[in-house]
């Protein structure tokens, strides 16, 4: 496609340059929209980055800075100083000052700029002519035809003429725009709230291996199923509220928990095993976030989790994208106290950065007031404050330091991941536990990422006077992209929660470790398959219980 010379243009008129400017601000809108509108979002690999307030469903960490970011549209102006590139000695300057008094159309970019040293092709200038034309329309039809000079209507006429295919072609296409925003305002349940869909299909076979030593193997496979169905409303355009539905049968209640199944709780769960009510659509999520200037992000939730605000700086941490296993998803900084059930915790957070490289991120969570003890609710049963210090000194490194002090009623640390209680079997009341964690994400290319944490828990039990530390890590090597867009693959090691001393109680017998790999690939953009494999090793941590193995197709459907 040709390309037209702004300076040859100027010879014709002063008026040939509300044609660049409304060239600008035409060509601006339809090329962001289009952009907009064709955005492809892939979760599960993120460290720390920005991404739209209106995600997928598959993770919905709030240091992601989700926030509806509106086109890129161009913006009216009421003098040239306010284009930032337009100078005085520029052979436009007094043309596009003259536009400015005489027929306010000059627009620019959103960054307050003209670019008027940027080529223009055919359809781009179209664009900019019929919106000159209206406008000089507007002027006559309110009866200031005497604004218009006869030279800049024969220059229109004549420009009119030279592009009237072009001015067709631009007409028909906002014709047909017109019609389906008309159709679609017609049709739409909301003007604020989008809805987004995912459903899981899980087929899972595991075994506890230690039929060969006592021949009371114990082996199960499960077919399971997870739906959500995500209600996002913005207010403002950088605001989410957010209502989710959930529906799962992937629970012990259903027998759907594949480690109840091969006999150790928690020491081999799944990624997306959940606690609601079997077969019941409840609700999930329900918070609010919003900004408070252009730094600060604030978040409340009658029913949320800390890993909304706290990210778990984890390439690989969505449950329906990433990870197989819930080990592999999330540090106990997360973990630690997030036994809401199916009422899930009550949350209050912010997430705050406070130079270019750096974020804090802060939460305060409670179990909801449907608590087993009847004392659930802000300040009673399980409660917990999580912070969190991020800090990205370069594009390829993100370095994480979190802190949690918790409270958990009863001998539990409320997290499901491997054995969490203290070896004290009566009279303990709750666990007062101090968590620190620390995070690495590496990006080595662009393909290849290795992460890893560690973490260490340091726990009292009231009631009982008893004390021990608890420590877990894991390491992570990840790529993706190999074959196709949109794959990942993972390779990782580490060692579940584990009970390393004890005062005054019974220490863990056996140190677990868990190896894991799985291999995730998009069949369309919005369907995704993940076969994948983990081994328990001293599952519940005692090596009387065998190695776990775990194997799993997981196929996931986005709309």
């Amino acid at each position: 496609m040709s390309k037209f010379n702004r300076k040859k243009a100027q010879k014709s008129s002063f008026l040939t340059p509300i044609l660049f400017t409304a060239t600008i601000a035409a060509s601006t809108f339809f090329v962001s929209n289009a952009n907009a509108d064709n955005k492809v979002n892939v979760e599960g690999d993120r460290t720390v980055r920005e991404v739209e307030t209106v995600r997928t469903v598959n993770a919905d960490s709030l240091v992601e800075s989700s926030q509806l970011r509106p086109s890129a549209i161009s913006q009216n102006v009421t003098s040239v100083s306010q284009l930032s590139d337009v100078k005085s000695t520029d052979w436009a300057f007094t043309a596009l000052q003259s536009l400015v008094e005489r027929y306010g159309v000059i627009a620019g970019y959103p960054d307050r700029t003209f670019r008027g040293k940027q080529a223009l092709s055919r359809y781009e200038f179209a664009a900019g002519l019929n919106s000159a034309l209206d406008k000089i329309n507007e002027i006559i039809s309110a009866g200031l035809a005497d604004k218009v000079s006869k030279e800049d209507l024969a220059t229109l006429q004549k420009l009119q003429e030279e592009f009237a295919a072009e001015l067709a072609t631009l007409r028909g296409r906002v014709d047909a725009l017109d019609a389906k925003t008309a159709k679609l305002e017609a049709q739409q349940f909301s003007t604020t709230t989008k809805l987004r869909g995912e459903a899981i299909f899980g087929l899972a076979a595991a075994s506890d291996g230690v039929g060969s030593a006592t021949g009371t193997d114990k082996t199960n496979v499960v077919f399971q199923y997870r739906a959500r169905l995500n209600f996002d409303t913005s207010f403002t355009g950088k605001d989410l509220l957010r209502t989710r539905l959930q529906a799962t049968n992937a629970n012990a209640a259903a027998g759907g928990r594949i480690d109840t199944a091969i006999g150790v709780a928690n020491a081999s769960r799944l990624s997306y095993e959940t606690g609601v009510t079997a077969n019941t659509f409840e609700i999930n999520r329900l918070y609010y976030r919003f900004p408070i200037g252009d730094s600060f992000t604030a978040y409340i939730a009658p029913i949320g989790q800390t890993e909304d605000v706290i990210s778990p700086l984890n390439p690989f941490d969505s449950d329906s994208q990433g990870a197989i296993s819930r080990f592999g998803r999330y540090s106990p900084l997360n973990r630690i106290a997030s036994g809401g059930g199916a009422s899930g915790l009550a949350v209050a957070g912010f997430d705050w950065k406070f130079t270019k490289d750096a974020n804090l991120q802060f939460t305060y969570s409670a179990s909801n007031a449907a608590g087993a003890t009847g004392q659930g609710g802000v300040t009673g049963e399980s409660t917990k404050i999580a912070a969190q210090l991020v800090y990205k000194p370069s594009e390829a490194l993100t370095l994480g330091v979190g802190y949690a002090n918790a409270y958990t009623v009863g001998n539990s640390l409320g997290s499901g991941l491997n054995v969490e209680s203290i070896g004290v079997a009566n009279g303990i009341t709750g666990i007062k536990s101090n968590t620190v964690v620390g995070s690495l994400i590496w990006d080595i290319t662009k393909k290849f990422t290795f992460n890893t944490w560690g973490s260490w828990t340091f726990a009292d039990t009231t009631g009982v006077t008893a004390s021990t530390t608890f420590t877990s890590w894991l390491a992570a090597i990840s790529g993706k992209d190999l074959f196709s867009e949109g794959d990942l693959a993972v390779l990782a090691f580490g060692q579940p929660l584990y009970r390393s001393s004890v005062s005054n109680a019974t220490g863990s017998p056996n140190t677990p470790y868990q190896l894991e790999a799985f291999y995730r690939f998009r069949v369309t953009k919005n369907i995704s398959i993940t076969p994948g494999v983990f081994f328990v090793f001293n599952q519940g941590s005692s090596s009387t219980n065998g190695t776990a193995t775990v194997g799993v197709i997981r196929t996931t459907f986005t709309f």
